[in-house]
C-alpha cells in the first residue's frame, strides 16, 4: 500500500525517533508499504518518520544511481545491488574528508542543495530479522545511509545549509509546508493536513 509522505513543516520530521522491539506489530507489511512508497515518489531511501512514524527505522535502495554514467562499472554494480533495511540504527564513526553532494529529499519536493558529508562510516543496526550487523560504507552509499539517519535523529538536509542558503529557499519550504506545490506522489501537508 503506498503511503502519504509527510512534508516539510510537521513535527514528526524534527523528533529523535525511537528505537523498536522484534516483536513490533506487522513490521514484514509496514516494511513492504515503505518500500512500495519509496519506489512509488521514485526515491532511494525513506525512513520512517517521513510517513509519520516516530521509530528508528529506514531503508534505502541506491539502484537508481547505477544508471548515472559518471560511475566505474565496479560502483555500478555496488549501487545496483545496495537494498537493505537499517533498525535501531547507531552511526558509530564518520571518516574522512567532507565532500559536498546534491542532496534532495521526498519530504521536502524540488529542493536540491548542496550537502557536505564524511565518506566513509560505520554503522551498527539490526536488519529485517532483528540481525545485528556492524558495517562499514562509503562513497554514495555511506551518504544515502547517512541522510536517512539523520531522519531517525530529527534532521533534515536543509538544517545543514549556510544561513544565506537557508533564506534562499525559506519561501519554497514555506509552501511545501502548506501544500502549494505540484508533486506526483502522495503527500500530507501540515498546514492542510490534507491527502494528495
Amino acid at each position: 500500500m503506498i503511503l502519504p509522505i509527510v512534508a516539510y513543516g510537521d513535527p514528526v520530521l524534527k523528533k529523535k525517533a525511537k528505537d523498536i522491539s522484534p516483536d513490533y506489530s506487522k513490521l514484514d507489511v509496514l516494511l513492504e508499504n515503505m518500500f512500495e512508497t519509496m519506489y512509488n515518489a521514485y526515491g532511494v531511501g525513506l525512513a520512517a518518520p517521513q510517513i509519520g512514524l516516530p521509530i528508528r527505522l529506514f531503508l534505502v535502495d541506491t539502484e537508481p544511481f547505477a544508471e548515472d554514467e559518471s560511475f566505474t562499472e565496479e560502483e555500478k554494480n555496488q549501487l545496483k545491488e545496495f537494498k537493505r533495511v537499517f533498525i535501531n540504527a547507531t552511526i558509530l564513526e564518520e571518516e574522512g574528508d567532507e565532500w559536498a553532494f546534491s542532496e534532495g529529499c521526498l519530504s521536502i519536493p524540488d529542493v536540491r542543495e548542496d550537502v557536505f558529508r564524511q565518506p566513509v562510516i560505520t554503522i551498527e543496526y539490526y536488519d529485517e530479522n532483528f540481525k545485528k550487523h556492524t558495517e562499514k560504507f562509503d562513497g554514495l552509499i555511506a551518504r544515502v545511509i547517512q541522510h536517512e539517519y539523520d531522519h531517525i535523529e530529527g534532521i533534515l538536509f536543509t538544517d545543514k545549509l549556510s544561513s544565506f542558503k537557508k533564506r534562499l529557499i525559506k519561501g519554497k519550504l514555506s509552501n511545501i509546508s502548506k501544500g502549494k506545490i505540484n508533486v506526483d506522489y502522495r503527500m500530507r501537508f501540515p498546514d492542510q493536513k490534507k491527502k494528495r
